[in-house]
């Protein structure tokens, strides 16, 4: 998912404007989330950028994204650009188990 949402709108007010956009990345989650997973991959890891524009955004972590969305809202900027990359998490060995 790679979207540039723009906050402003005539009708509608930016706090639900925000929450349309916070809908819309939930949502994208959900639907990656119950896709097949490839063979021996565990779940799902996803890599989120984050920032004003598509030059400007940075590498966050995805359980900080809706606070980094209310931070900028705050600072009064209303365009956000989302990029949500879907990656399948192999699970790891354990170690202590080989050992034995």
């Amino acid at each position: 998912m790679k979207k540039t949402f723009k906050l402003e709108h005539p009708k509608i007010k930016v706090p639900r404007v925000v929450d349309s956009v916070k809908h819309d990345i939930r949502k994208y989650l959900k639907k990656e989330r119950k896709r097949p997973l490839p063979a021996g991959a565990k779940y799902w890891g996803f890599d989120c950028k984050f920032g004003q524009s598509e030059e400007t955004a940075v590498e966050v972590h995805l359980s900080t994204l809706t606070k980094n969305i209310d931070d900028l809202v705050a600072n009064n900027i209303l365009t956000i650009y989302v990029e949500i990359t879907a990656k399948p998490i192999e699970a790891a060995e354990n170690p202590s188990a080989q050992e034995g």
